[in-house]
C-alpha cells in the first residue's frame, strides 16, 4: 500500500492563484511562484496546478507561467486545464511537469487518456472526476469547470478511466470545495473500493 501523500491542489486563474467555494466565487490567494517557494520549504510530496477556466474559455494552458513554476519547483508537478490533445500534454511534460490531469477532455476523446499513457506511462496520467450530489442524494459527474452534468455514474467512470490507462484519480467533491468541512468520505470509499490505482482526495480539506 502506498503511503499517504500530501498534495496541495492549487487553482490558477490567469497568472494568479485563487480559491473557489463550491466551484464558484474565486478569490485571490497569492502569486504562484511565491507559493511554490513556500511549498518547497514545507517539503510537500507533490504540487497540482489546475487552470480552472482554461477549458470553459476554450484556451490553451499558460505555458509561460507553467515554465516559471517548473523552473522554481523542487517536487513532482501535475497540471490540468485546457488540455485537448496529446501534443499539448507532451509540451507540458517537456516543460518539466510529471503528470497530466485530464477531466473534460477525457469525455470528449476517450482515446486521449490512452494516447498520453502510451507516450509517457500510466503514472503520468491523472483522471480527474468532479462529483456533486443531486437533490436525491445521488452522485453525479460534472465537467467543464462544473458547468456540464454528465450521465455517467462516477464509480463506472472511475473504472473506465483506469481501463483507459489513467495511473491515478483525482476525485473532487464540488459540494465540499472550499468549505473546510472535510472530505466526502462516502464517495471516496466507493471509488477506492472499485479501482486498483491511487485516489487523490480533493475538496473540503
Amino acid at each position: 500500500m502506498l503511503r499517504t501523500r500530501i498534495i496541495p491542489c492549487l487553482q490558477l486563474l490567469d497568472e494568479s492563484l485563487v480559491k473557489t467555494v463550491k466551484f464558484g466565487n474565486p478569490g485571490y490567494v497569492g502569486d504562484p511562484i511565491n507559493t511554490v517557494r513556500i511549498f518547497n520549504e514545507l517539503e510537500v510530496d507533490e504540487l497540482c496546478f489546475l487552470d480552472i477556466r482554461a477549458t470553459s474559455q476554450n484556451r490553451q494552458p499558460n505555458f509561460k507561467i507553467l515554465t516559471e513554476i517548473a523552473n522554481e519547483c523542487f517536487m513532482p508537478l501535475s497540471y490540468g486545464g485546457g488540455i485537448t490533445n496529446a501534443d499539448t500534454a507532451k509540451k507540458i511534460l517537456s516543460i518539466g511537469f510529471e503528470k497530466i490531469v485530464i477531466n473534460t477532455a477525457a469525455f470528449n476523446n476517450f482515446k486521449l487518456v490512452t494516447e498520453i499513457a502510451n507516450y509517457s506511462g500510466n503514472q503520468s496520467v491523472v483522471g480527474s472526476i468532479d462529483v456533486k450530489k443531486n437533490i436525491f442524494g445521488n452522485y453525479q459527474v460534472y465537467t467543464n469547470d462544473g458547468a456540464t452534468k454528465q450521465t455517467k455514474d462516477p464509480i463506472h467512470w472511475a473504472q473506465e478511466l483506469e481501463n483507459l490507462g489513467a495511473g491515478e484519480l483525482l476525485v473532487t467533491s464540488m459540494d465540499r470545495d472550499g468549505t473546510w468541512k472535510g472530505y466526502d468520505l462516502e464517495i471516496l470509499k466507493r471509488i477506492t473500493s472499485a479501482v486498483n490505482i491511487p485516489v487523490i482526495a480533493n475538496g473540503g480539506a
